[in-house]
């Protein structure tokens, strides 16, 4: 400053550091008015009353933890601190922490949300999972000190001792409630821890005004919940209760005792289901087998079936038919054979010099061969003549 002027600059530092050293930090109350979420996900809104107004402004990092959603005409309690943001020569507000005014702001914000998420379809059948049928490991995400647990432990122990239950302590209201519920959903969605892995996730708390279930309506549950990969079933409060928690969960349970009993079959309905199953293993069996024995019945009194059979009938009646055949042509072979025989015996015997002595003749040997001409006999040769009857020796004259 010089000669008692100012700048504009110096003027506004002098008020920043005056207003800001003055007003460190305070709660004001107003109704919100002006309100948009900006793209980098910082809030900026005008709170107000009847008579004035101050532009505010809450952080991401900030946004990202409040327990509800803001919206214009809420009535909200905002901590912070008081600001000049020098650029525009304004004061504003630098909220940290929310409150709900009243029970109908808060269901103001409860409404509010539940049209957000709807309309985005984080409520939609389609996007709920089944349960499983028989799960070995039941994941629970509530007090360890309230009576939620210990009902839930005791259905469980009665209807299905096999189970094994895995808690993850959480406190179910209050400041940090609702991140300590979204950390023990993604801790099951991502442990590689075997003794930690489980098939379905139990989420309950008992019941209470809906300030106290009000960790259960928090946006950031909402979406750890619909982006469970585990099967989920929301317990938050008594029959006349609903929260947020519940829209999105696979499974609503009136109360924690319900959704055990949801979770977990009578282990009786089991040994039933298993007996019934075996009956109706062993009757689809017998059926089966009757049904292949008609199979096999017909197949072996088909045509097809038993053509081979009747072609080597008829293969056999017809080697029977050629072996007469060839028994009886060798037969007539052997039969012309033989009397081709005895004919040429009787022509051959016909021919043999015996019967030629039979007629009359006689065959003249001399010195063991047969005389055939005259000339070679000479006078005093002796020879032997063969007849029929007999030989007899003489000599030539």
């Amino acid at each position: 400053m010089a000669d008692g002027i100012y700048s504009v600059s110096e003027l506004t530092a002098e008020i920043k550091e005056h207003l800001e050293t003055q007003f460190p930090e305070l709660w004001l109350r107003g109704e919100i008015s002006n309100f948009k979420r900006a793209t980098s996900g910082h809030l900026y809104f005008t709170l107000k009353d009847s008579e004035a107004q101050i532009p505010a402004v809450i952080w991401r990092t900030t946004a990202e933890r409040l327990p509800f959603a803001l919206s214009d005409g809420l009535e909200v309690l905002i901590r912070g601190r008081v600001e000049v943001y020098a650029p525009q020569g304004k004061y504003q507000l630098i909220g940290n922490q929310v409150k709900a005014v009243g029970e109908g702001d808060l269901q103001k914000a409860f409404e509010l949300l539940v049209k957000k998420l709807e309309k985005e379809g984080l409520f939609l059948h389609e996007h709920k999972k089944p349960l499983p049928r028989l799960p070995e490991a039941i994941g629970v995400v509530t007090s360890p000190t309230g009576a939620v647990i210990q009902d839930i432990c005791s259905v469980l122990g009665r209807r299905y001792p096999s189970a094994q239950i895995v808690l993850y302590p959480v406190r179910v209201q209050g400041e940090g409630a609702p991140e300590e519920i979204v950390e023990a959903i993604r801790y099951f969605n991502r442990t590689k821890n075997p003794a930690h892995q489980v098939d379905v996730l139990i989420i309950g708390r008992g019941g209470g005004s809906l300030e106290d279930l009000w960790a259960f309506n928090d946006e950031r549950v909402a979406r750890a919940v619909f982006a469970s990969k585990i099967p989920t079933v929301s317990a938050v409060g008594h029959q006349t209760d609903f929260t947020i928690c519940d829209f999105v969960a696979d499974v609503r349970a009136a109360t924690p005792s319900m959704a055990a009993e949801l979770v977990a079959p009578l282990s009786t309905d089991i040994l039933n289901a298993i007996h019934a199953t075996l009956q109706a293993t062993q009757r689809d069996l017998m059926n089966r087998v009757e049904e292949q024995r008609a199979f096999v019945r017909e197949l072996v009194g088909s045509y097809a079936f038993n053509k081979p059979v009747s072609d080597m009938h008829t293969l056999l009646q017809t080697l029977d038919r050629l072996s007469e055949r060839l028994d009886f042509g060798m037969r007539q072979k052997i039969e012309r054979t033989a009397s081709m025989l005895s004919n040429l015996t009787h022509r051959l015997d016909a021919l043999s010099y015996e019967q030629t002595l039979r007629r009359g003749f006689s065959i003249v040997f001399k010195d063991g061969h047969v005389v055939r001409s005259a000339q070679e006999i000479q006078s005093g040769d002796k020879v032997v003549i063969r007849f029929a009857d007999g030989e007899k020796t003489m000599r030539v004259v």
